[in-house]
């Protein structure tokens, strides 16, 4: 498949800007929806995204090259060329949450709260996003005889992108329409993300072809370790004092 879906004024629009660019619209739409049966702010969500999706790219752009390095020491000019690929979500997501965290305080709302109604549309825009790896032929796996292995280059590979894309798309429903109504404690969301997509990460990228190292380790099955912690931290702190709370 093209990558390009048409051109305009002599510019190429890919099918993986429209596919993020869908993926965060309707991330957007659930979140500022969730904020308002949260008793937030109906459209604090899309507020901001404003301010805080230009510092995530950058933040995703600088997590890539900072693990490249390598080869952008000697290629300096191609830092800035985005459109050539080399964004980590990874890099996105925690630049998002220093943004979001300066956000509620000037908003003053809860921190944990306000990521908690942002999960379900950042997972169903990671969901739709990845299928922009598919049209690129990108962020595979290695060489596989499964049944719905897809071809690359004439080699039959684990679609990793589709593993990632289920995993997404099912969190973000559970989220959504499940625990966001039975959520015991702000954050219960936000560690159920972390926990899930952390451990779904870390054993897809052990089949990915394209992973940036430090050393002989994988950076996303760092980072997947350090989310799942992070969740399960959460869990038990806050947990433990919404018990208490109902015990009193």
């Amino acid at each position: 498949m093209n990558p390009t879906a048409f051109t305009i004024f002599g510019i190429s629009i890919k099918w993986y800007g429209i596919l993020i660019a869908t993926g965060a619209l309707l991330g957007v739409l659930m979140g500022d929806k969730l904020a308002k049966k949260q008793g937030l702010k109906e459209n604090i969500v899309s507020d901001f995204i404003l301010i805080g999706i230009i510092p995530s790219v950058i933040g995703a752009r600088i997590y890539y090259v900072l693990f490249e390095w390598e080869y952008y020491k000697d290629h300096l000019s191609e830092i800035f060329a985005i459109r050539n690929g080399g964004l980590a979500i990874y890099g996105a997501i925690i630049t998002g949450i220093i943004i979001a965290y300066i956000y509620s305080k000037k908003k003053k709302v809860d921190f944990l709260k306000l990521l908690d109604v942002m999960t379900p549309g950042l997972a169903i825009g990671q969901g739709i996003g990845r299928w922009g790896n598919f049209i690129n032929q990108e962020a595979h796996g290695g060489p596989t005889d499964l049944p719905w292995g897809i071809m690359v280059d004439g080699v039959k590979v684990h679609p990793t992108f589709l593993y990632e894309s289920i995993v997404d798309i099912s969190l973000a429903l559970f989220l959504y329409f499940y625990l966001s109504k039975h959520k015991k404690f702000d954050g219960q969301m936000l560690a159920i993300y972390a926990i899930v997509y952390g451990i779904g990460r870390f054993f897809i990228e052990g089949l990915r072809t394209d992973s940036l190292y430090i050393g002989p380790l994988r950076v996303s099955q760092i980072v997947s370790i350090v989310f799942i912690l992070l969740g399960i931290g959460i869990y038990l702190i806050k947990g433990k004092k919404s018990d208490t709370s109902t015990l009193k």
